[in-house]
């Protein structure tokens, strides 16, 4: 191989591990900022986009104590990966030869750019409405950069990605799970941004009973004894909003089974099943995080795990649905004129 192609190969190996670092910053800063909504600390810094008057970058570090250090922290963790994403866009588009795969660097970049706008406004404007678009253009930014952390890989490039026996119904099996836990996601941050967490005390059943009362009187009852023990009011639509996060848990764990079942059911490919068998174990935990956040009483930390959880278990169905549909015909994504692929072997 000649020292041109060395060099565009090694440019590609550097983009790549650069997309790789950029969506491991992005899911640290997925779990701060999940530990700054379930400590409750999203105001602990009033201004934006400075800290208390300061540069953030300037902040001294004395001031960086209780609520403050997760908001500023979290802050920083952002700014950093906004920076991480310039660069990822700028390597893309100089020396990425499919389109496809530069127009996804420019849209990570601009995402990256509106999520920092919709944190700022919904510290400037204090709108809990406007922190559950950020968190869900955040889970969806996460998913972005997964995409792009397999396109620029080396084992893709060369060809060299799986490919599995068609199997359509298998793909929209994956295709539908994943959809349902992106609409999971929103439901979740709908109740941590509403404050609807905890509108339903107990767990499996609702107040006692598998579909709560939530006529007017029984909800002035509820009020009563949740002020009593200084916990915030509740209504019926934050009830029933929990009750829907539980209704479509099932169906998840019910569609991701199927797939398990489907993939191990038909000879589409040993890779397809380790996936699908590891996505549904995840889903499980899921189910005893979300479970245990509960009778936890909302424990930070719990809660956390569960929505850190919930945002790998959205790259996972992301990456295999990916797999799946252009898996059986990766051809048509490899890159034009490449090097032999004994060359990329010893590149990566």
């Amino acid at each position: 191989m000649d020292g041109s192609h060395t060099s565009v190969s090694l440019r590609r190996v550097a983009v790549h591990v650069w997309a790789v670092l950029t969506l491991v910053s992005t899911f640290i800063l997925l779990c701060s900022g999940g530990i700054v909504t379930s400590k409750g600390v999203g105001m602990s810094v009033p201004d934006w986009p400075t800290t208390y008057g300061y540069n953030m970058f300037l902040f001294p570090i004395s001031g960086w104590v209780g609520g403050i250090f997760y908001e500023h922290g979290h802050r920083l963790i952002a700014s950093f990966v906004g920076l991480m994403t310039m660069i990822l866009a700028a390597g893309l588009l100089a020396s990425e030869p499919r389109r496809w795969v530069r127009n996804l660097g420019i849209i990570a970049f601009i995402a990256v750019c509106v999520q920092g706008l919709l944190g700022g406004l919904r510290v400037s404007l204090f709108k809990d409405e406007i922190g559950i678009f950020h968190a869900m253009l955040a889970q969806s930014f996460f998913c972005l950069l997964g995409i792009l952390a397999i396109a620029t890989s080396p084992r893709f490039l060369r060809g060299g990605w799986d490919f599995f026996l068609p199997d359509p119904a298998l793909n929209k099996l994956a295709l539908g799970a994943t959809i349902l836990i992106f609409l999971q996601l929103g439901i979740g941050a709908t109740m941590r941004h509403e404050h609807a967490g905890l509108s339903i005390p107990d767990f499996p059943l609702a107040y006692g009973k598998i579909l709560p009362d939530t006529s007017a009187p029984v909800i002035a009852s509820i009020n009563e004894a949740r002020v009593a023990d200084n916990k915030m009011p509740t209504s019926a639509v934050q009830i029933w909003i929990q009750m829907a996060h539980r209704a479509v848990a099932i169906v998840i764990f019910l569609v991701v089974a199927s797939v398990a079942w489907r993939a191990f059911a038909n000879p589409i490919g040993r890779s397809a099943r380790l996936w699908s068998v590891i996505w549904f174990v995840m889903i499980c935990a899921q189910v005893v995080l979300g479970a245990w956040t509960i009778w936890s009483n909302k424990a930070a930390d719990v809660a956390t795990i569960h929505m850190a959880l919930g945002a790998l278990s959205l790259i996972f169905g992301v990456v295999l649905s990916f797999r799946l549909s252009r898996g059986t015909d990766a051809s048509r994504f490899v890159i034009p004129d490449r090097p032999p692929v004994s060359d990329f072997a010893r590149i990566a």
